[in-house]
This record gives C-alpha cells, structure tokens and sequence, in this order.
C-alpha cells in the first residue's frame, strides 16, 4: 500500500457509498487510517471479488467485512470516483455527442425502443435515456430532472453509482411517464420504508434487475413498491426458494428468473400468481416439477394464466415431467432444449415427438411452430411406439394405473386415431451403437492451414472422450481444448460445449453439425 501527497474530499456519507474504481465497481465499506501508512484509506468490497486482495483485514486487524473472503481492498480517495447527479450524467452522455439522442438503438431487456416523435435535439422530447455504466450517483437538485425530461417513459441505469433504493425512488418520483426500467448490476440497499415509495414507481409496467445478488424475499420486500408492474426481470441473481406472494407481484405477467440456482419444488410459490403469461426458467437447474393435486390427465388449478414456459438448459432427464405439464389448461409454447429427455432409439426427433404427443395444447416447442401434419404424424407414433406396451396393461379394455400414469393422453389418442393393428406396433428397439452414430465435423477456427475433420461417434459420448480423440489426433492436452458446435438449422449461433462429463447429445448435437476446436 502506498501513498498519495495530495488527497481530495471525501463525502462525509462516503461508507456505503459506490464508487468506480480502475474501471470496477465496488462498494465503500471503510473510511480511515491503516496503520503503518499515513494519511486516509478506502476500505471498499469489490463488485467482481476476483479484483480484491483480502476480506478487509490489515496485519491483523479486520477493518471492515466482505461476503468474499478476498473481495476486499484499500485504496486512495485519488483512485475513487463517487460520481455525479443524473442531469450531469445525462449532459455528459448526450452533449458530447448530440447524434446519440436521435439515432442510439435502445433496448431495455431485449424489448427494442423507437424514437417516435423526436424531431429536435432536446431532453424535454427525449422518450428514453440510457446511462449504462455511467457515474450517477443520485437525483440531483429538487425538481430539475421533472423540469429537464418530462417525457422519458423507459430509463437505463445499469451499473452506476446508485446505492439504494431510496435514490432510485428520488429520481423516478420526478418521471411522471416513466413505463420501464432497468437497473442490472447495482448493489441497492434495501429500503427502511417500501411502502412510502410506490408513487415513484406508480406507472412502473418493466422493471430488470440482473445481476444485482437479490433473493427472492428481498424482493417481495420491495415489490409493494411496483404496483403496476407487469414484467419482471431477475436473470443471474441468488434466487434459490421462492415463497408465495402475498398481495403483491399480482398483476406480473411475465417473469425471467434466468441462471438462478432454484431449488426443486420452488416453482409452487408463485404457482397462485393470477396473471403470470410467461415465464423463463432456463438455466436454473430444476429436475422436477409436480402438481400433485391434480390427478394423471386431469388439469391442474396452479399457474392458471401461464402461457409461455422455457425449461430449457436444465437437469430434466424423466419423461413424466413432460405428463405434469400437461395439467398446465394455457400451455401453448414450451422451450426445452439442452435438458436430457431422451427417447428409445436416441433420436432427438423421436423425443421431439414425444413431447408434441404427449402435451395435446402445445403450439410451439422450441422455437419451432407445430403444424398440423407434425403432430398428426407425432401422435401416431406415439400410439405405434407404445402400442405393445398398452396391450400388455389391458389394450382395449382397461389398461393398469402404471401403464395410464407413464401415458395418461394414450386412451386420448386411441379414441382419436383408432387402436394400432398389430402389424403397426413398433416393438422396444435397443439403443444400439449404430443407431446412435452421428456424423460430426470438426473445425478448427484457430488454425487455419488444417482442414476439417469428420467423423462418425455415438451421440451417447462424452465430452471429455471426445476431447480425448482430438487429443490423439491433435496431441493438445485434452485440458487445453475448449469446444462449442454450431448447427445448419442456426448456423449464426455458437453453442457452448462446457462440461466434460455430459454427453454430446445432451448439448443437442445433431447429426450434420459443425464442432468448433480451439486451444490455448
């Protein structure tokens, strides 16, 4: 640690403040002297722990605490930045370069905003303002920011200097239109009071907060705050159980919990949620969902309004997860790629199947529409793949409680289509190696002199065995080798290939697809 003959200011509210600091940001923890050296120090706790030295501690003594063990560092009041109002935020943003208040692309949580009516360059027409990564701190001098942008409707404060959410509520009380806003990667305190700020989120229908290290109840803490408010963005945050809402959250229609590390059977607290639509669940790790109450075919009384659900990106390896979403009445589009649902044969267009036979409402699976030939020709297969099965349970009859709770849309299906001859029965085939084989091409970005590589390997294979092949062919350390695929049906997408011991037909590597190698 060293030291600097000149020392600036610092505010006398300085702990618990944000700052920028060599271009991270991190929170002041402590304001002082650190004996042996001379003059004041910042102990402050680092956004990313990784920039941090230690867990607030100097030659013994703890001087301040950090929830990272080594997110913690001292530095000079010189190297902070505590930043400046949002009227000088917005001056300095839009002012050196003027172009940007009529031609900046906004988007606010994927949803892209139109400049519509902006015909001069002035803040009172300007409908959006984007302050990503800029120094605000706070609202400024009373009243200025209503004066200055009256018709701002969507506000972009991510990863500023805001630290609680008592700043944010003086700054919003002043937009009377404000519709939307996002606000990823701050560290907010809680407020003392939420209730006395809901007029500041009053017409608050979009609210993002990825990346900001929230829990869910601290959320339901502030949620009385956002009466209004109809989408919900909570992607990358310490979301783990999700408790029911009471009277708050009840006009959310669509919720993103993206990449949170979700606990099984969480979905039942917000299952009561009146008018959720969409939901977005992906990367979040859930195996299981069960509605229990509601028996094998029979519709469930939980997620009345869901619409819309992505499950893709998650540990779902059992089919009967699929029958429990069947109970789901509005259930029309389903994303669940990147799970382990696999069928007899191996055949990811067998699984696809499946799934389209099995949830009857469904008109969309990921990403791609179903038309009426697809399921028509799904369903048959369905009753052809099983049919054997069904006669052993009874057939015609009756078939057994087992046979009706791993099927419950069989009987459905047979009253639709007719029972299968038995010539049409597609008896169980084991999944042998030649049915699984797919042809593979390996390219290698890096190295442009070595040409493409195709090979044939089971679909079953693992990764860490695949990078053991290259490792013959390329003699680079398997441990070197980082791998992605890309696919003829989204050849401008990069798909990761991130986990040594899942399979290659766990990342959906199909037949024809291209895989990426590269080494460092």
């Amino acid at each position: 640690m060293g030291r600097e003959d000149t020392e600036p200011e610092v505010p006398v509210d300085a702990v618990g403040r944000r700052v920028f600091c060599g271009g991270e940001r991190a929170t002041v923890r402590y304001v002082g002297p650190v004996p042996p050296t001379s003059g004041l120090w910042l102990g402050v706790e680092w956004d990313n722990p990784e920039r941090g030295k230690h867990d607030g501690s100097h030659n013994g003594v703890q001087y301040f605490t950090c929830s990272h063990p080594k997110g913690g560092s001292f530095v000079r009041p010189a190297k902070a930045t505590f930043g400046v109002d949002l009227l000088a935020a917005v001056q300095q943003e839009y002012l050196i370069n003027p172009e940007k208040v009529l031609s900046e692309d906004v988007s606010v949580s994927c949803r892209k905003l139109e400049w519509e009516g902006v015909t001069e360059r002035s803040f009172q027409d300007l409908p959006s303002v984007v302050l990503n990564n800029s120094p605000v701190n706070g609202p400024g001098a009373a009243g200025e920011i209503r004066k200055t942008l009256p018709n701002v409707c969507w506000l972009d404060l991510s990863g500023t200097l805001l630290s609680s959410w008592e700043d944010v509520a003086a700054i919003t009380e002043q937009l009377d239109k404000l519709e939307g806003l996002q606000l990823h990667r701050n560290r907010l305190t809680l407020p003392s009071e939420p209730s006395a700020h809901c007029q500041a989120f009053c017409n608050l229908k979009v609210l993002a907060l990825n990346q900001c290290q929230l829990t869910w109840p601290q959320i339901l803490e502030c949620a009385i705050m956002w009466p209004r408010l109809e989408e919900l963005f909570l992607e990358e945050n310490n979301i783990t159980a999700l408790q029911r809402p009471e009277a708050v959250l009840q006009t959310l229609r669509s919720l993103s919990l993206v990449n949170n590390p979700l606990v099984d059977g969480a979905l039942l607290g917000i299952s009561a949620l009146p008018r959720l639509e969409n939901l977005n669940l992906s990367g979040t790790g859930i195996s299981v969902i069960q509605f229990e109450a509601a028996a094998p075919g029979e519709q469930t009384l939980m997620f009345p309004a869901l619409s819309v659900l992505n499950l893709s990106n998650n540990h779902i390896s059992e089919w009967f997860v699929v029958d429990e979403l069947a109970k789901l009445s509005r259930l029309v589009k389903l994303s669940c790629k990147g799970n382990r649902l696999v069928s007899r044969d191996g055949n990811p267009k067998t699984a696809r199947q499946m799934v389209i036979a099995k949830l009857a409402q469904l008109d969309i699976l990921d990403k791609c529409s179903i038309s009426s030939e697809e399921r028509r020709g799904a369903e048959l297969d369905y009753i052809k793949m099983f049919g054997e099965e069904w006669l052993k349970a009874g057939g015609p009859g009756q078939p057994n409680a087992d046979f009706i709770k791993q099927h419950p849309r069989y009987q459905e299906l047979i009253d639709k289509f007719g029972a299968p001859e038995e010539s049409e029965l597609k008896k169980p085939q084991p999944s042998t190696l030649k049915n699984q084989l797919i042809k593979i091409t390996f390219v290698f970005p890096g190295d442009s002199d070595r040409k493409p590589i195709e090979k044939k390997l089971p679909a079953s294979m693992d990764v860490l065995k695949v990078k053991g092949l290259l490792y013959r062919m390329l003699k680079v350390p398997a441990a070197d080798l980082q791998l992605s695929y890309k696919t003829p049906k989204k050849p401008e997408v990069e798909f990761e290939i991130n986990n040594d011991q899942k399979t290659l037909q766990f990342f959906s590597v199909e037949d024809g697809d291209q895989v990426l190698v590269r080494w460092s």
